[in-house]
């Protein structure tokens, strides 16, 4: 089986209010998923439902191949967005007394938190309680206790909150390391940057729908438009512009370069190739910027909800 986490249209009522709305999702093994869109479009509900915190009204989860049950939030690690930890306990005790819930034995938890405290370099934590950390330094030990039992699913929701930069390249290159290693990840966050970096697929809910899913890549390839930025320097700029206009269509482009006398973006139609534009454009001018505009994960976002 390739899919480690499989949601069945999910549906999930408040009342009158309907929080999910038959949502099915299949999270792939070893992929990192990002799990995108508005507030209050669905994402925490569903998130809450995969945990055990609150049930399908219909619909139903599998995990591993098998449908949820209590005995597999063992297999979980939960990071939520609202942090979790006992701001006047010690870091060291809290953290002990979180492994052994996730089913891990005193001496084991010792051992690996000794692993992870000396790898973030926060070993002399150990006796501080929570309430002396400032948010980035609570969000390492949350971060740690939910990675600590090794389990199969991790569901980081808004995980670089609080983190300046360096901390947060850090904390993505830990989770990188984690999917490498075998950790299938749900990723759901507002940073779309941290989708391109992150993600290899991607489900958007709006107004408690899925409204779009699959492999990122693939995505981009359906929202692409065939358009090429593209910066030129020519003696006879005005000249070359106007051979360009009537030949294609052509917009003006945002994006930042050196001492070109044209910048534009050009979209082609699908019987011209990149190569015969390509080929067109060093014909009239000095070609100094060429690349073709493939939609951010951001973009893709915004168009998506919009036009639902």
């Amino acid at each position: 089986m390739n899919d480690l986490l499989v949601a069945n249209s999910v549906s999930k009522n408040f009342g009158d209010f309907k929080a999910l709305n038959e949502v099915s999702i299949a999270v792939p093994k070893g992929s990192i998923f990002g799990l995108l869109g508005p507030n209050g479009a669905g994402k925490t509900t569903l998130i809450r439902i995969i945990n055990q915190i609150t049930v399908p009204d219909d619909g139903h989860v599998e995990l591993d191949g098998q449908v949820l049950k209590p005995e597999h939030i063992r297999d979980i690690g939960y990071l939520p967005e609202e942090r979790g930890l006992y701001k006047s306990m010690k870091v060291g005790e809290q953290a002990l007394y979180l492994a052994q819930l996730k089913g891990m034995s005193k001496s084991e938890a010792k051992a690996r938190l000794k692993y992870w405290f000396e790898k973030l370099e926060i070993g002399d934590w150990w006796n501080k309680k929570i309430q002396e950390l400032s948010k980035g330094q609570a969000q390492k030990i949350q971060f740690v206790v939910t990675v600590l039992h090794r389990p199969k699913l991790l569901i980081f929701d808004e995980p670089f909150s609080g983190f300046d930069p360096i901390n947060a390249n850090l904390i993505k290159d830990e989770i990188l390391q984690l999917r490498d290693e075998g950790a299938t990840v749900i990723f759901s966050t507002h940073r779309m940057e941290s989708v391109e970096e992150l993600c290899d697929h991607i489900a958007l809910l709006h107004k408690s729908n899925k409204i779009l899913d699959g492999k990122l890549n693939d995505i981009k390839r359906d929202f692409k438009t065939n358009t090429f930025e593209v910066g030129l320097q020519s003696s006879n700029a005005n000249a070359v512009l106007t051979e360009i206009k009537n030949k294609f269509e052509v917009f003006p482009a945002t994006f930042k370069n050196l001492n070109d006398d044209i910048k534009l973006n050009i979209k082609i139609d699908k019987k011209t190739s990149s190569n015969d534009l390509l080929s067109f454009l060093t014909a009239k001018a000095e070609v100094h910027h060429f690349v073709e505009v493939i939609p951010s994960a951001n973009d893709i976002f915004i168009q998506t909800v919009k036009n639902n």
